[in-house]
């Protein structure tokens, strides 16, 4: 018994940490065009409308990309969704340093790199939830969280050394390779045996997947998919805008912060679960209270105006909400493995986020310029509090998972 729990335990290590690294590079790769932003509106190549407009396209592609491959994901081995994607979006990444003076040519481009970057998360939690104990499940799906949000450091720290050009390249570099790995080393662990893929009734999914899905809490874990979404990928998206228009940093003093900010905000998925787990894992209470110290964090941000403590109460709000994110996609998608649409649901719920993204960041690039960087904080924050009232902690019985 104990020499197949350390197989387990080792098997878990080894799909974890490969598909950590294969989400570090995907969230390193998102995060680009939000670094470099900043350098490239004060060198007059893009202006910030242009820029709203180009991560709204990407969100929009990713989010549809992530309903349509969540669902073919469940019938298609992941070695080949995640590799394809991966190449797809690298080469994409290039292409977009030589077509950028086309802006018709580069929205393609820009939103086809977040169709092949769809194609990888979904797979990826469906392999691990199919092939890992719950426990294990949980801490690798942890692992894609910490990646996800340390992608944006890793892009910051490139956007404070390299031209925005040399960290297309260096993302199209990273992802080429990666989708490489990805498909030889799956490839050995299914000779192996340590991927294998589960087998399940099409039938009784087409008669009773979402009547399962709901009786799981889809429909409420949906709504949290949506607030989090917002501030999870467009609030970090203006981050560094944010910090150089409204706190009045240059460029580059603009991309260090957002690296320094971003390096504090990775932690959030262990701080997450360390009170996850302190609550007795009672899910709806972490959430409530995730959402409610975000609404207390963006009131400073709301009211005070001197640069470091109001960057140091965003990052905080930032977090807060984050750990929302973080009980979503790190505990409840892998705890539906057992409904055999752990892809599916796992790109459902990805889809609503980022379209949710998609549309915020269009409304917050045009609402900067009408309404002002503090109503839009506000606005912000009432998301926050709308998060409260939806995870207000009612049925314990429901309460954990």
């Amino acid at each position: 018994m104990e020499t197949v729990d350390r197989s387990n335990a080792k098997n878990a290590l080894m799909i974890g940490t490969l598909c950590s690294l294969t989400y570090l590079g995907v969230y390193f790769a998102r995060n680009i065009l939000s670094a470099v932003s900043p350098q490239m509106i004060d060198g007059g190549i893009f202006t910030t409308e242009l820029i709203g407009s180009l991560s709204s396209l990407f969100f929009m592609s990713y989010a549809v990309g992530q309903l349509i491959n969540g669902a073919i994901g469940d019938r298609i081995k992941a070695k080949y969704m995640i590799s394809i994607g991966l190449l797809l979006a690298g080469l994409c990444c290039y292409m977009f340093t030589l077509v950028y003076g086309n802006i018709s040519i580069i929205k393609v481009v820009y939103a086809a790199v977040g169709f092949g970057l769809s194609m990888v998360y979904a797979p990826m939690v469906k392999t691990v939830a199919e092939n890992t104990e719950p426990d294990y499940a949980t801490r690798c799906s942890l692992g894609f969280t910490f990646a996800s949000f340390f992608g944006s450091p890793v892009a910051g720290f490139a956007a404070s050394f390299l031209l925005w050009q040399s960290v297309f390249y260096a993302s199209s570099a990273a992802l080429i390779i990666m989708g490489t790995i990805v498909f030889t080393v799956f490839f050995a662990f299914e000779k192996r045996g340590v991927i294998k893929y589960r087998t399940y009734s099409r039938d009784l999914h087409q008669k009773r997947g979402i009547a399962v899905l709901i009786k799981h809490r889809i429909i409420k874990f949906t709504f949290v998919s949506i607030i989090t979404g917002v501030v999870r990928t467009t609030v970090v998206f203006w981050m560094p805008t944010y910090i150089s228009q409204r706190l009045g940093f240059s460029a580059v003093a603009s991309a260090k912060i957002f690296t320094i900010a971003s390096l504090a905000i990775s932690v959030t998925p262990f701080i997450a679960v360390f009170i996850y787990e302190k609550l007795k894992r009672n899910m709806d209470l972490t959430l409530f209270l995730a959402f409610g110290s975000a609404v207390v964090w963006f009131i400073p941000v709301f009211f005070i105006e001197y640069p470091m403590l109001n960057i140091i109460f965003l990052i905080l709000a930032i977090m807060s909400s984050n750990s929302a994110g973080t009980m979503l996609w790190s505990r409840y998608c892998p705890s539906l493995r057992d409904t055999g649409m752990v892809s599916t649901a796992t790109g459902y719920l990805d889809f609503m986020s980022y379209m949710a993204a998609s549309v915020s960041s269009t409304l917050f690039a045009n609402a900067v310029s009408v309404i002002g960087w503090k109503n839009l904080i506000l606005i912000w924050m009432l998301l926050m509090l709308l998060g409260v009232l939806i995870c207000i902690p009612i049925n314990r019985k429901t309460a954990d998972i």
